[in-house]
Order: C-alpha cells, then sequence, then structure tokens
C-alpha cells in the first residue's frame, strides 16, 4: 500500500472530547430526588466506599496520511494511538488493566497495516473527514475504557471520567464530568449548585437528551473563584431505581473529596483528580514516543 504523510503537525487535527454526545436540547426532570421547591445542598450521610477504580482513556493522533487508490484518487486517514486503564485505590493506589492500541482509521477499501520499525496500525474503518476520522477515535477509545470498566472487580464504585454515554451497563459505575458545556437546570436550581459547600451535593435530576441518564453537581474542596468553581457533573445509569441511584450519589459525594488535586499539583485542580491524573501521564509513557513514531511513519512511507 503506497500512502503518504502530511508534513505538519498531527496534534492540530484532533477533535474535541465527547463530540456528538450530546444533543441540542435537553429535557430535564428535576423532582426526581426531592420536589423542585425543596431544592437544597444535600450533606452525604452514607459512607464512602472502601475500594474505588477511576478508569480513563487518552488518543492520539500520530499522524494524517493519505492512502493511494487504484484509481489514480487518494483517500484521508489517521495513524492514531488510543489506551485505556485503571487506577485501583483501597488505601493504596495502583495502576491496572492498560490497553494501548493503534489504528488506521479510513475509508479506504485498499488500506493494509501500516508496519513501522516501531509499532503497528492495524486498519479499522472509519468513514468521513480527517475530523470525523479523530471522532472514530475517540469512540474507539471510549469503547476501550468501558471494556476496562467492565472488566474491574472486587469495587463498589468505578468512576469514569467523562460522560457515561456509551458506556452503559457497568455495575456500580458513575460518570466524571469536569467541565460544563450544557446548562441543565434553570437559574433557581443553578443558584442550588452555586451555594454547595466543599463535598455536598445537589439532588439527582433525570437528563433526556440523544440518550438518558441521571446526574447530580458535586463541589470538590480547594477551590476558590467564581460561584462554579470546583463543581464537577456526576451521571449514573438511569436503569436503577431512584432511591438506588440517590445512595450511589451520596456515596460517590462522600469519596471523590479525598481525591481532589492541588493547583501546585495540577493546573486542572481540584476537578483532575488525582488518581486520573496520574492514570493519565502513565497512559502517555506506555503510549510511546510521539516524535520517534511520527518519524519511523515518514520512514516507512518511502
Amino acid at each position: 500500500m503506497n500512502f503518504s504523510v502530511e508534513n505538519w503537525a498531527p496534534q492540530y487535527g484532533a477533535a474535541a472530547e465527547d463530540v456528538g454526545a450530546e444533543g441540542l436540547t435537553a429535557v430535564v426532570e428535576r423532582a426526581v430526588e426531592v420536589p423542585e421547591d425543596k431544592w437544597a445542598p444535600i450533606r452525604p450521610t452514607h459512607e464512602p466506599p472502601e475500594q474505588i477504580a477511576f478508569v480513563d482513556g487518552t488518543n492520539r493522533i500520530d499522524a494524517q496520511v493519505w492512502i493511494d487508490e487504484p484509481d489514480g484518487d487518494v483517500r484521508p486517514g489517521i495513524c492514531a494511538t488510543y489506551a485505556a486503564g485503571a487506577v485501583l485505590c483501597d488505601g493504596m493506589a495502583r495502576v491496572s488493566d492498560v490497553r494501548i492500541k493503534r489504528g488506521l482509521f479510513t475509508a479506504s477499501a485498499f488500506a493494509q497495516p501500516i508496519t513501522t520499525g516501531h509499532v503497528t496500525y492495524d486498519v479499522v474503518a472509519a468513514a468521513g473527514t480527517t475530523e470525523q476520522l479523530a471522532i472514530a477515535v475517540i469512540e474507539q477509545m471510549r469503547q476501550l475504557e468501558a471494556e476496562v470498566a467492565r472488566a474491574v472487580t472486587g469495587v463498589e464504585l468505578v468512576v469514569l471520567d467523562g460522560l457515561l454515554w456509551g458506556r452503559g451497563g457497568i455495575p456500580k459505575a458513575i460518570g466524571y464530568i469536569k467541565s460544563h458545556r450544557t446548562p441543565y437546570l434553570p437559574a433557581d436550581l443553578n443558584a442550588v449548585v452555586s451555594a454547595l459547600s466543599p463535598g455536598e451535593r445537589t439532588p439527582l435530576f433525570l437528563v433526556n437528551t440523544t440518550w438518558t441518564r441521571y446526574s447530580w453537581y458535586v463541589r470538590l474542596p480547594g477551590s476558590s473563584g467564581h460561584p462554579w468553581s470546583g463543581v464537577v457533573r456526576c451521571e449514573a445509569s438511569p436503569t436503577m431505581a431512584s432511591s438506588e441511584a440517590a445512595v450511589l450519589a451520596d456515596r460517590a459525594t462522600a469519596a471523590l473529596p479525598r481525591y481532589a488535586s492541588a493547583r501546585h499539583r495540577d493546573p486542572r485542580a481540584p476537578q483532575n483528580l488525582y488518581p486520573i491524573g496520574g492514570l493519565e501521564r502513565e497512559l502517555h509513557r506506555r503510549s510511546g514516543d510521539a516524535r520517534l513514531i511520527y518519524r519511523s511513519l515518514l520512514t516507512a512511507a518511502v
């Protein structure tokens, strides 16, 4: 297979995390746990779990390529590395079940695996523009995260970094969302979010977009500044009863503050929890040197 490598920095072709996960509008049921007029900050009354697994993934566009077609045309492709793993916390923290994969994402029917002196990229069928191929990389990473999460045993809580979208059916799992791109509550209930103290949560609400989930907001310690500083949003599967989801929300809210990062250790503090930040660094390390891999792809294309 003949191919050529785009000669500019590959990271500029990466797509944003969770692209396509949300619909344009959300239908929100706010009286799930308490009536809407009774909303107030909730201090957890349940004990935090003793065994927690934090699951996260990383993805990297190693190169954009062009694949020669028999008719003289060329098809775009992306060589990408994606990874997932878990950190098990039970008084100690240890990295577990790290999985690294590499793929040549393209719609070309004539694509073959690319092998360099260091790595091999297996063909992953995906259609669309370069940007859409980058989204396909994220989707594969999310599937890999789900595989890791389902393989975790012996824990009371699984914290998946990011939305639960596309990763349902994982027992005792919550989604952990660090940024707020979509408004879900009216102004009077947003005031309850602003009033949260560290270690408190909002009541549950049910979100319906292109998919359905329970959700709630939590404030972590160590934040300062605007009213939503240090606030994260969590999600849980809608397959459980609201009372069961409330207990899960309580236990997760009681557990998360102990893992909040500090500003001098992480510029995304306190939202980027220590186990997740450490796992990200380990996944990047095990994914290999991007510059070396890029040079090996250039050599393989000659």
